[in-house]
C-alpha cells in the first residue's frame, strides 16, 4: 500500500509509480482524484491560456516571431503532459474511475478526460517537439501562401469570386491550379508530419495516428465507418440526381459540354459547397449588408449576445493573416474570439453565423461553476453541429426579411435557396466521405500513391473528374489534413447533430415544422440551447449529450428529412 498522506500532499504528481496500486478505492480514490485534478489545473491552466494567446497572434499576423512563440507555448504544454511520473499517478485513478470507485461523477469524468489528454503525450519529448515544429511550419506556410496567376498574387477571396463568377474556362483553370499550389509547398513537410504522428501513435500501442485520434476523441473506428457507409447509401442516389442538374446548369452557363466539366468549373476549389447555378443571386442581399451587425442582432434576439466576441475579433483580410475562419476560446472564462476575412456575400454570412455559433457554445454560456477541465464543449462534433445549425439561416429568405434585409425577386430566391441548401447538404456529405476515407488510408499506408488515392476517392464519392495526367499533392491543399488531422469527419457528424437538435428545438419550443423554424427574436431558443446543449459542458460524452438534447442517439434520420425536400 502507498502512503495516502504522501499521495495527497504531493498532489499526486510526484509519487513513485512503484508505490501506487493498480487502482485506488474508497476515500483514496476520491481524495486522490481531487488532488490530481487540482495539481493539473494549477500547472496547465496558465500554459493553455498562454498558448491560446500565442496561437491567436500567430494566425492574425503571420509573423515568424509569433509562430515561434506559438511553438514554444505548445512545447511547454507537451512537456507538462508528457511527464511520466504524473501519468503513472493518473493510471490508477483512471482504473478507479473505470470501476466506479470515484464516487464524485464530476471528478470521475475529469479523470477520464485527463487520462486521454496525458496519454497522447506519453512519447519521447524530442518526438513531441519535432511534431510541433513540423506542424507549426506547415501552418505558417498556409498562412502566408497566396495563389499566383500570371505572376500576380491573389487573395483567397479572389480565388473564390473567380471560380464563382468567371465564364472563362482557361482563367478558371489557372486560378484553381494556383489555389492547389500550397499542396506542393507543404507536401514534404506533411509527409514527415504523417510519419512522426504515426511513430508517436505506434509507441502508444495504436495501429496508426488515425486510430489513436479516434480513441482520444472517444470514438469507435468501426462505428464511424459504418455510419459513413450508411450515409453513402442514403445520399448516393439523391446526390447523383442533384449533381446531374448542377452539371447541366454549369455547362450551359460556362459554354462547355457536360462531359467536359472539370474540377475548376465548380464554384469551390474542393467542390465542398453547392455551386450558385440557379437564377437568383444568393449574394445580392448581402452586397450592402453589415454582416457583423446582422449577427449581433440575431444572436442578441435569441438570448445569446455576442457583441463582446465581435469586439475582440479580427474580421477582415490583411497580409500575413490566416485566410480562413475560426473561433477560439482563450481562457474558458469568456475570452472568446473569431478570426474571419469577411466580404459581403452569402458565403461569409453563413461563415460568420457558423463561427459565432461556436462562440455562444463556449465559456460564454458554459457555467463558470463547472470545473475548469469540464468547462468546454462536450465534443468537437457537438460544437461543429451547433455552428452548422445557425449557419443554415444564411440561405433563408424568411430569416433575411425578418432581419430587415431586402430580397429582390423573393420567389426566385426561395426556389434557388431551397435547392442550394438541399444540394449543399448532399454535396457536403459526399465531400466528407473523401476526407474521412483519405485520412484513414493515408495513415494506414502513407507510402502509397496519395495523389492517386485522393483522386480515386474524389471521382468515386464526388463524381468529379480527375484532370488528365494530373499527379499533384492536391490533398495537401486542404488545411485540415495538415493542421487539424482526423477532425473532418466530425463536421459530418456535426451536420447530423445540427439537424437532430433543430428538429427537437422546433418541436419543444415552436411546435412547428423544422423547415419553418427560424428562431428570430425568440429567447426561448437560447434557453433551450443553454439547458440542453451548452450547460452540461464536458460532463457528458457526445453520445450522452445527443440523447440528453434530442432524446435519441445520433443518426441520419433528421438529416435525411432536411435534404429530402
Amino acid at each position: 500500500m502507498h502512503d495516502r498522506r504522501t499521495f495527497l500532499l504531493t498532489g499526486g504528481a510526484a509519487v513513485a509509480a512503484t508505490l501506487l496500486p493498480d487502482a485506488l478505492s474508497g476515500a483514496d480514490a476520491d481524495d486522490g482524484a481531487a488532488a490530481f485534478i487540482k495539481d493539473h489545473v494549477s500547472k496547465l491552466r496558465p500554459l493553455e491560456v498562454q498558448a491560446g494567446v500565442a496561437w491567436w497572434n500567430a494566425n492574425t499576423t503571420g509573423k515568424d516571431e509569433d509562430f515561434k512563440k506559438k511553438e514554444e507555448a505548445q512545447n511547454k504544454i507537451d512537456e507538462a503532459l508528457s511527464d511520466k511520473a504524473t501519468f503513472d499517478c493518473l493510471k490508477p485513478l483512471k482504473a478507479a474511475a473505470d470501476k466506479g470507485a470515484i464516487k464524485d461523477p464530476l471528478a470521475a469524468r475529469q479523470i477520464e478526460l485527463l487520462y486521454l489528454q496525458y496519454l497522447e503525450k506519453q512519447v519521447p519529448a524530442e518526438l513531441l517537439k519535432k511534431i510541433t515544429a513540423k506542424a507549426n511550419a506547415v501552418e505558417q506556410t498556409f498562412n502566408v501562401y497566396r495563389a499566383k496567376v500570371d505572376g500576380q498574387e491573389i487573395a483567397d477571396s479572389k480565388v473564390r469570386s473567380t471560380l464563382k463568377e468567371s465564364t472563362d474556362s482557361a482563367l478558371r483553370q489557372k486560378v484553381w491550379d494556383a489555389s492547389k499550389g500550397v499542396g506542393a509547398a507543404v507536401e514534404a513537410d506533411l509527409a514527415e508530419l504523417v510519419k512522426l504522428r504515426n511513430e508517436a501513435a505506434t509507441q502508444l500501442g495504436f495501429k496508426n495516428f488515425h486510430a489513436l485520434q479516434l480513441a482520444l476523441n472517444e470514438q469507435d473506428g468501426g462505428e464511424l465507418v459504418k455510419l459513413f457507409d450508411d450515409l453513402d447509401a442514403l445520399t448516393k442516389e439523391p446526390f447523383t440526381k442533384a449533381k446531374a442538374d448542377i452539371d447541366a446548369r454549369l455547362a450551359k452557363k460556362l459554354g462547355v459540354k457536360v462531359e467536359d466539366l472539370m474540377p475548376w468549373h465548380y464554384h469551390d476549389p474542393f467542390f465542398q459547397e453547392s455551386p450558385a447555378v440557379f437564377d437568383a443571386n444568393l449574394d445580392s442581399p448581402f452586397k450592402a449588408a453589415d454582416i457583423p451587425a446582422l449577427c449581433s442582432t440575431f444572436y442578441a434576439g435569441i438570448g445569446l449576445p455576442i457583441d463582446d466576441v465581435l469586439g475582440r475579433s479580427d474580421l477582415y483580410e490583411k497580409k500575413g493573416k490566416s485566410p480562413h475562419a475560426f473561433c477560439t476560446d482563450i481562457d474558458r472564462e469568456g475570452d472568446v474570439r473569431v478570426l474571419a476575412n469577411i466580404v459581403p456575400n452569402e458565403y461569409w454570412m453563413g461563415t460568420m453565423l457558423h463561427e459565432l455559433g461556436h462562440s455562444v457554445y463556449s465559456s460564454k454560456n458554459i457555467p463558470q461553476a463547472l470545473p475548469y477541465v469540464l468547462r468546454a464543449e462536450a465534443h468537437i462534433l457537438t460544437t461543429e453541429g451547433v455552428a452548422m445549425q445557425f449557419e443554415r439561416f444564411s440561405k433563408s429568405r424568411a430569416w433575411l426579411e425578418k432581419m430587415g434585409v431586402k430580397v429582390d425577386e423573393p420567389q426566385a430566391f426561395d426556389e434557388a435557396a431551397a435547392k442550394t441548401q438541399r444540394n449543399q447538404l448532399l454535396i457536403f456529405s459526399r465531400w466528407c466521405q473523401v476526407m474521412l476515407r483519405f485520412e484513414k488510408a493515408m495513415y494506414e499506408n502513407p507510402k502509397q500513391d496519395l495523389n492517386a488515392l485522393w483522386w480515386d476517392l474524389v471521382e468515386t464519392y464526388q463524381q468529379v473528374k480527375k484532370p488528365k495526367g494530373r499527379s499533384a499533392p492536391d490533398y495537401g491543399a486542404k488545411i485540415h489534413i495538415c493542421s487539424a488531422p482526423v477532425y473532418y469527419h466530425n463536421y459530418m457528424m456535426g451536420q447530423l447533430f445540427a439537424s437532430q437538435v433543430h428538429h427537437a428545438l422546433s418541436k419543444d419550443v415552436f411546435n412547428t415544422d423544422p423547415k419553418q423554424t427560424i428562431y428570430i427574436g425568440e429567447k426561448k431558443v437560447g434557453e433551450f440551447m443553454k439547458k440542453k446543449v451548452f450547460e452540461p459542458g464536458r460532463t457528458k460524452t457526445w453520445k450522452e449529450l445527443t440523447r440528453f438534447a434530442t432524446g435519441e442517439d445520433l443518426s441520419p434520420k433528421a438529416f435525411a428529412k432536411d435534404f429530402q425536400g
